[in-house]
C-alpha cells in the first residue's frame, strides 16, 4: 500500500471513531474531512466539493420538505386515524395495517418522521386495547426501516448507490426497482411480528400503562408531581411588572415562576393569551403560573403588587379550553441534548413552557430551568393549545407523545391535504414515467407544496436535515478518494481471495454482511457511500452484472434491525415501547439473517447475474 492510501484508510477510520464515540458531530466530520482531503492534495477543490453538485443531495433535500408537506396538511395523522378506525378492537389486524401504513407512507418521507407520527398513534391505540405498548412498537420501527426498501427515494443509501451506478455509466434503478424486495421483506416482517409479537414485552406487574399513551390533563398533574403548584395572581394598579416584558422582569430567574398565560380584559370579557419573552404585563391582567414554592409566591406577590386570586378545580383545569398540557421526548439527534432550558429559550422558541421533566421514569422536582436535558428526557409543556399542536412540526428536536384527552390533533394547512396529495401524486408520475430527472420532479413538488400553502418558506427550510445532507456531502469525496489511492481495489482483491471463487450468491451474501456489520457503527447512509464502489469493483472482476451487488448493499444499510443505535428509528421506539438493548438482539439479529436469506435468493432471480 502506498503513503496516500494509509492516509486515506487513517481518515476513514478516525471518521469511524468520531461516528460511534459522538464526539464529534457527523455533519462537522464529514466537513473536516473536506478540508483535510484538499489540504493534503489527496483530491484537488473540485473533487473534493463534487458532493455538494451531486443532484441525489438536492432530491433529498426536496423529499425532506415533501414530507414535511403531507405531515402539516394533515394526512400522516388521517392515515393514523383511519388505520385506528379500521382496525377496531383486533390487535392482529391493529399490527397487520400499521406496518403497511408505516411502510407504503415512508416510501415517499422519511422514515424517522412516519415512525414519530406513529408512535402517538399506536400508543393510544394500545391503551384503548389494554396491550403493552412493546407490542406495537418494534413493528413499528421495523416498518419504518422496511419502507426504505420500497421506493428508489424511500431512503438516501438507495439515491447514493444509484448515483454512483450512473457515476460509473452504468443505467440506474427504476423508482419501483426495489419495491418487489421490499414486499416481500414487508410480508416476512408482518409474519415475523405476529410470531414474536408476545416475546417483545415483559409483561407488566400491573395494569398501569408507562405514562406515554394518550391521558387526561388529571394524570399528567398527577404523574409530574404539579399537584397544588398552580396559581392564579391579579396585577393590581401600581404594580411595577406594568409596561415591563417578561424578558426584563426575569420571574422565573429571580423567583422560579414559570408564567404560563395571562388572563386579558377584552370587549367586557376576559380572555386568555399566549405569553413569550417580548408580552408586556398590563394592569388588570390576571398570571397564570407554575409555582411550588409558597414562600416564593409570598415573596413576588408582596414585590410584584400580585394579589392571589381564586383557582377552581385542578392544575388549569378551569382553563383548558385555551391553555393545555402535552409531553415531549427528546429524539437522538436533538439539538438540545446537553443544554438547559434556559440555554436553549424554550419558551420563547417553541411558545410553551415546561413545567415537568421525567428521568428514568420518575419526575424530577424542584428548579428545571438549569438542568442539562439528557436523552430519554420526557418533558412536560404547558401552553396555548395552537402551540402545543405545533410542536408536532418540530420532529427534528422533540416526539409529541400524544396530546391529553381534552384535545384532538390538528395539522397546521389541514385544508389543503387534497393539494398536497395532488403534489406527491405529480412526483411519482414523474418519477414512475422518467420525463424527467427525479430531482426536477421532486423539485417540481416542492413548488406545487408551495404554491398551495402546504408548506410556508419557514417551515420548507425548518425541514430539510442539513447534518444528513453535509454528511453525504462529505463522505461522497471518500469513494473517490479510495479509488484513487487504490483502497477500492485493494478491498475488491480481499474479497475476492475470500469468497470470489464461490459464486456471486456467496458474494452477495459476503457484501450484505460487510454492509449490515460496517451500518452497526455508522450511518447507513456513509455505509452506502462506502460499500457502493466496492460493490462494482466486485462485478466488475467477477464480470457479473453490478446491479444485484448494487441492490444487495441497497437492501443491506436499511437492514438496521439489530440494536437500538443502529439507526434513528430504533431508538425512537426504545423508550415509548420499554425496550431494553438485548431485545433489539434477540429479536432483530434473526429477522436481518431472513433478509439476508431473501437478498441471497431473490435478489439473482430479479437481477440476474
Amino acid at each position: 500500500m502506498n503513503l496516500e492510501l494509509y492516509w486515506v484508510l487513517g481518515l476513514l477510520l478516525g471518521a469511524v471513531y468520531f461516528f460511534v464515540t459522538n464526539r464529534i458531530r457527523m455533519d462537522v466530520v464529514a466537513l473536516l474531512l473536506i478540508v483535510l482531503f484538499v489540504l493534503s492534495g489527496t483530491l484537488t477543490l473540485e473533487e473534493a466539493l463534487s458532493g455538494f453538485s451531486d443532484p441525489n443531495v438536492i432530491l433529498i433535500g426536496a423529499l425532506f420538505v415533501v414530507g414535511e408537506g403531507l405531515v402539516r396538511t394533515g394526512i400522516a395523522y388521517q392515515v393514523g386515524d383511519a388505520l385506528v378506525k379500521v382496525a377496531g378492537s383486533s390487535e392482529i389486524r391493529l399490527l397487520v395495517l400499521l406496518m403497511v401504513a408505516v411502510a407504503t407512507l415512508g416510501a415517499f418521507m422519511s422514515s424517522t418522521g412516519v415512525v414519530a407520527i406513529f408512535i402517538p398513534v399506536a400508543l393510544s391505540v394500545a391503551q384503548r386495547l389494554e396491550i403493552p405498548p412493546g407490542r406495537l412498537m418494534m413493528p413499528l420501527g421495523f416498518a419504518g426501516l422496511i419502507s426504505g426498501m420500497m421506493t428508489l427515494v424511500a431512503t438516501p443509501p438507495n439515491m447514493v448507490v444509484n448515483s454512483e451506478l450512473m457515476r460509473n455509466g452504468i443505467k440506474g434503478f427504476g423508482f419501483f426497482g426495489v419495491t418487489p424486495l421490499g414486499i416481500i421483506i414487508l410480508l416476512l416482517g408482518i409474519g415475523y411480528m405476529l410470531l414474536m409479537r408476545h416475546r417483545l414485552v415483559r409483561e407488566p406487574s400491573d395494569k398501569k400503562r408507562s405514562g406515554l399513551g394518550r391521558r387526561s390533563m388529571r394524570d399528567l398533574v398527577r404523574e409530574y408531581r404539579l399537584g397544588g403548584r398552580a396559581r392564579r395572581l391579579a396585577i393590581l394598579p401600581d404594580s411595577p411588572l406594568i409596561g415591563h416584558t417578561l424578558d426584563e422582569l426575569q420571574l422565573r430567574a429571580r423567583f422560579g415562576a414559570n408564567i404560563i398565560g395571562v388572563e386579558r380584559w377584552r370587549k367586557f370579557r376576559r380572555v386568555m393569551v399566549s405569553v413569550s419573552a417580548i408580552s408586556q404585563f398590563q394592569a388588570r391582567d390576571v398570571l397564570l403560573i407554575d409555582m411550588p414554592d409558597p414562600q416564593e409566591v409570598r415573596r413576588l406577590c408582596s414585590e410584584g403588587r400580585l394579589e392571589p386570586m381564586v383557582l377552581r378545580g385542578e392544575y388549569f383545569s378551569d382553563q383548558a379550553r385555551e391553555v393545555g398540557l402535552a409531553e415531549v421526548s427528546l429524539v437522538p439527534d436533538s439539538s438540545l441534548l446537553g443544554k438547559t432550558l434556559r440555554e436553549v429559550m424554550f419558551r420563547n422558541v417553541y411558545g410553551v413552557s415546561v413545567v415537568g421533566l421525567r428521568r428514568d421514569g420518575s419526575a424530577l422536582e424542584g428548579w428545571l430551568v438549569d438542568e442539562p436535558l439528557r436523552m430519554g428526557d420526557t418533558l412536560l409543556v404547558a401552553g396555548n393549545w395552537s402551540f402545543i399542536r405545533q410542536l408536532q412540526t418540530h420532529v427534528r428536536d422533540f416526539l409529541l407523545l400524544g396530546l391529553p384527552a381534552e384535545v384532538d390533533e390538528m395539522a397546521p394547512a389541514r385544508s389543503q391535504a387534497a393539494y398536497a396529495l395532488i403534489a406527491l401524486a405529480v412526483m411519482v408520475l414523474l418519477m414512475v414515467t422518467d420525463p424527467v430527472p427525479n430531482v426536477i420532479a421532486a423539485l417540481v413538488a416542492c413548488l406545487l407544496m408551495g404554491k398551495f400553502r402546504c408548506v410556508d418558506l419557514e417551515s420548507a427550510y425548518r425541514s430539510i436535515h442539513w447534518p444528513t445532507l453535509l454528511l453525504i456531502i462529505g463522505m461522497l469525496p471518500f469513494a473517490m478518494a479510495l479509488h484513487k489511492t487504490g483502497g477500492v481495489t485493494l478491498i475488491v482483491d480481499g474479497l475476492m481471495a475470500l469468497v470470489g471463487g464461490m459464486g456471486p450468491r456467496v458474494m452477495v451474501a459476503s457484501l450484505f454482511i460487510l454492509t449490515a456489520v460496517i451500518g452497526l457503527f455508522i450511518s447507513n447512509t456513509a455505509t452506502a457511500v462506502l460499500m457502493a464502489p466496492i460493490a462494482l469493483g466486485a462485478a466488475q472482476q467477477m464480470q457479473v452484472s453490478p446491479y444485484p451487488l448494487a441492490m444487495t448493499v441497497a437492501l443491506a444499510a436499511s437492514a438496521a434491525f439489530m440494536t437500538p443505535v443502529s439507526s434513528p428509528v430504533n431508538t425512537l421506539v426504545l423508550g415509548p415501547g420499554e425496550y431494553r438493548f438485548m431485545d433489539f438482539v434477540r429479536i432483530g439479529v434473526p429477522f436481518t439473517l431472513l433478509v439476508l436469506a431473501v437478498c441471497v435468493v431473490m435478489v439473482p432471480l430479479l437481477f440476474p447475474f
